[in-house]
């Protein structure tokens, strides 16, 4: 059953439901606090992941090979064209307005929730994880930032932001009934160094949301689907030898 997917798209369509009244009486200073504290959650996250590694190698050379695939591949520019083709999907859905912004600023901001929410490394490492596993806490957790998250922006954007979490179901479950059939064709150790794999993407979305240091994140995603093989291939062939 696929609670954590369900539970983290209702945080989204809630939060933005509550945003057009709630989030406008925040603070600047406030949001600034609050998304300060989605960054040290993210990081904590992080390292919960992280410390399930069992094959060091196997993760490092995860992420190094996803990551030049995700260049080849040009994926950040591929996830956010598909981000802009949901705000149109969206758009037509409810009518939207500026909302006191810019026409240019708007659509800037709506594509960017729409990947945050959609095409996370966080979310999508959670819905695989939730499928392998049945370990919903990571989406579970993630709920209680994107719910505050979409509150903030719905505040700008108006309720269109409610709706985003339509296409974020449909994603977050195709991951999650994938990760039930990929789970048949793994081990607990591949299974741990695809946490810490995901781990790290957690930490490279925590600097980001803290401002620390800008990472490609979109482009490491691949690192998750390349983690599987080759930490298969360094467990059955190369480890032996170190």
């Amino acid at each position: 059953m696929p609670i954590g997917v369900l539970v983290n798209s209702l945080g989204i369509f809630v939060g933005g439901l509550l945003g057009g009244s709630v989030g406008k009486r925040l603070s600047r200073e406030a949001k600034e606090s609050l998304t300060m504290i989605f960054g040290l959650c993210a990081f904590l996250m992080a390292v919960v992941n992280m410390i399930a590694l069992e094959n060091l190698p196997a993760v490092v050379l995860s992420l190094i090979v996803g990551l030049l695939v995700g260049m080849g591949l040009r994926f950040d520019e591929k996830i956010n064209q598909a981000a802009a083709n949901m705000e149109r999907w969206v758009a037509k859905v409810i009518p939207i307005g500026n909302h006191g912004l810019g026409s240019k600023t708007y659509f800037f901001q709506l594509t960017t929730i729409i990947v945050l929410f959609c095409a996370s490394g966080t979310g999508i490492y959670g819905s695989l994880e939730s499928g392998m596993t049945g370990d919903h806490g990571l989406l579970i957790t993630k709920t209680l930032l994107d719910f505050f998250t979409a509150m903030i922006f719905s505040a700008s954007l108006g309720p269109v932001v409610s709706f985003i979490a339509v296409p974020q179901a449909i994603v977050f479950l195709s991951l999650f009934y994938a990760g039930e059939i990929i789970l048949a064709y793994t081990t607990p150790a591949i299974i741990a160094d695809f946490k810490a794999v995901g781990g790290v993407l957690i930490l490279a979305s925590a600097l980001n949301i803290l401002e620390l240091k800008r990472l490609p994140v979109t482009n490491m995603i691949p690192a998750m689907a390349v983690s599987l093989p080759i930490s298969y291939l360094w467990i059955t062939y190369l480890a032996q030898f170190f």
